[in-house]
């Protein structure tokens, strides 16, 4: 597979997709549906938006990314590999025993892992505290937070939006993804949490909405998220497609953990390259 010299922000997302699916392969398993859904999301934060060393992950004056939901783990991996923070050789060892890419976020195994993320609804809470620090230490350094629409469920989710809002935090930026699936069914049935825009204006966010899987939106988001003006944490509501990029996944019945046939990785694979932006 030839590579390109100056890869476009789809043609990221393409990659993190394709390593998110061969560490699944290894495996046989992984949360493959949401790590597709959000690699378009990914693709803008490391390439885009984020400040960073990929030589250097604990430089002082990195922007963080916190993974609130640790099991999207599989997808961050994708993304640190592609960001060239852990190397591709490490793809084959998702999983295994004493691996640096345990199936759920772990802080303290990864190079680019800022939290563990096993216990839902503390990434935002965890990225107030950082942001407070930061503020602190007079540092310029964003924090940023992806959590599922699953975890609006969690009330310290909205402790942490009021905190956020209360203390002007300015350097936070978060992103929701609603894929409309969590555990025990669709997420909106379990407990409704729309108008979601408007509650979260209310509690004193910047807010946008949009098309999670449209980059160029989602990167349009970003720098509005960056360049607004007012003393307020600022909000992306990423409305995604569980399984995009691979078709026969996009369609297949919604579950929280899709399974994935044995055949039917290298079928994704296939899928994802026909489908690789020209």
């Amino acid at each position: 597979m030839a590579e390109r010299p100056n890869k476009t922000l789809a043609d990221r997302a393409y990659h993190i997709r394709r390593n998110a699916v061969l560490m699944g392969q290894v495996q046989g398993q992984g949360y493959i549906a949401q790590a597709l859904d959000i690699a378009d999301v990914l693709a803008v934060v490391y390439f885009h938006a984020m400040t960073y060393r990929p030589d250097d992950p604990d430089w002082e004056g990195r922007d963080r990314f916190l993974l609130s939901n640790g099991h999207y783990a599989i997808a961050l991996y994708a993304a640190l590999i592609e960001a060239g923070v852990l190397p591709e050789s490490e793809i084959e060892t998702y999983g295994a025993d004493d691996s640096r890419l345990p199936m759920s976020g772990m802080a303290q195994y990864t190079p680019g892992m800022e939290m563990s993320g096993g216990s839902l609804g503390l990434g935002l809470s965890i990225a107030v505290g950082k942001c407070l620090g930061l503020k602190r230490k007079g540092s310029k350094a964003r924090v940023y937070t992806l959590f599922s629409d699953g975890e609006l469920g969690e009330g310290s989710m909205w402790e942490a939006m009021m905190s956020a809002a209360h203390h002007k935090l300015d350097n936070l930026v978060a992103v929701v993804d609603v894929n409309n699936m969590q555990a025990d069914g669709p997420s909106t049935k379990m407990l409704g949490f729309e108008p979601l825009a408007d509650k979260l204006k209310a509690f004193g966010w910047f807010v946008q909405r949009v098309d999670g899987n449209d980059i160029e939106a989602v990167r349009a988001a970003f720098d509005a998220a960056k360049n607004h003006a007012a003393p307020q944490p600022r909000m992306i509501i990423a409305d995604t497609l569980m399984g995009k990029g691979v078709p026969f996944l996009e369609t297949r019945e919604k579950n929280h953990f899709m399974r994935v046939d044995a055949h039917e990785w290298t079928l994704a694979l296939e899928a994802l390259d026909a489908g690789r932006p020209a």
